[in-house]
C-alpha cells in the first residue's frame, strides 16, 4: 500500500491520500482512505480495541448507564468484538465468573470474560444455546447485528430490519424485568415494526446517533431501557407513559 501523508504549514497534519493501484477499484480505495483517516480507528488501535464500534456502545453507555458491575449481557454479532471489550469492562466481567455471552458466526479471537459462539444466530438452537450459557436471565441483550450487503439499498435495509426483530424476541424472552435492549438499525422507513414492538415491552425507547457512528452512515441505534416483563398488556399496545427521545442529545 501506498499513501501520502505531511503535514501543513501550522504543523496540522493533512489528510491521507491513497495512490491509485493496479487491481483496487475506487470503492476499496474511498474505503481505505476513510480509514486512514478515521479519528476512532487511529484511536481503537492505541487504546488497544478491536475495533472503532467499541466507541460506539462507549458513548452511549456513557450517557445511559446501562452497563453496571456484576450485569450480565448478551452480545449479538459480537465479531470481531470491540463491543464484548467494552462489557467487559464496565460489568467486572472474568474468567473466573463470565458475565458477557457473545456469538457471531464469524471466526472471532477468545476474549477474557466471555462466552463465545461463533455460531449463526438465527440457527433454531442458538436461543437456547445463549439461554444455557447465562445461567439465568440477562441484564442487557446488545446486538450489532447486520445482514451483509448487496448492494441494493431497501433489500439490505429489510434484511437488518429483519435481524432486529428476531433480537427483539430473543430479548424479551430473557432480560430480567428493568433490563435494556440495545440494536443498531438502518434508517428506511421499515424500523417502525422494531420501535412499535419495543414500546410495547419498555418503559422508554431512544433514538441514538453517537458521535462515533459516522455522519454520512445511514445507521442509528435504538435503546429500549426498563423491560416490563413478558406479560403483554391487554390490548397489546404501548401504554400512555412509554416514552421516545428522539435524537442523540450529549
Amino acid at each position: 500500500m501506498s499513501a501520502t501523508k505531511g503535514k501543513g504549514s501550522g504543523g496540522r497534519e493533512l489528510t491521507v491520500r491513497v495512490k491509485t493501484s493496479r487491481g483496487r477499484t475506487a470503492s476499496s480505495q474511498r474505503w481505505l482512505e476513510r480509514q486512514l483517516n478515521d479519528p476512532y480507528v487511529a484511536r481503537s488501535k492505541r487504546e488497544g480495541y478491536r475495533s472503532r464500534a467499541a466507541y460506539k456502545l462507549i458513548e452511549i453507555d456513557d450517557k445511559h448507564k446501562i452497563l453496571q458491575p456484576g450485569m450480565s449481557v448478551v452480545d449479538l454479532g459480537a465479531a470481531p468484538g470491540g463491543w464484548s471489550q467494552v462489557a467487559v469492562d464496565r460489568v467486572g466481567s472474568t474468567d473466573e465468573k463470565k458475565l458477557v455471552v457473545a456469538i457471531d458466526y464469524l471466526e472471532m479471537d477468545e476474549l477474557p470474560g466471555v462466552i463465545l459462539f461463533q455460531k449463526d444466530f438465527l440457527d433454531e438452537d442458538a436461543p437456547a444455546m445463549l439461554e444455557e450459557a447465562l445461567g439465568g436471565r440477562a441484564d442487557v441483550v446488545m446486538s450489532d447485528m447486520a445482514a451483509p450487503t448487496t448492494g441494493h439499498q431497501k433489500t439490505d435495509h429489510l434484511r437488518t430490519i429483519f435481524l432486529c426483530e428476531v433480537a427483539v424476541d430473543f430479548a424479551i424472552n430473557v432480560l430480567k424485568p428493568g433490563g435494556h435492549f440495545l440494536t443498531k438499525v438502518f434508517r428506511g422507513g421499515a424500523e417502525g415494526t422494531v420501535l412499535t414492538q419495543l414500546k410495547q415491552h419498555f418503559t422508554s425507547v431512544h433514538h441514538i446517533k453517537p458521535p462515533a457512528s459516522r455522519a454520512g452512515s445511514v445507521e442509528l441505534f435504538l435503546l429500549a431501557k426498563g423491560f416490563k416483563g413478558r406479560k403483554a398488556h391487554a390490548d397489546g399496545g404501548p401504554r400512555e407513559d412509554d416514552a421516545v427521545d428522539e435524537g442523540w442529545r450529549p
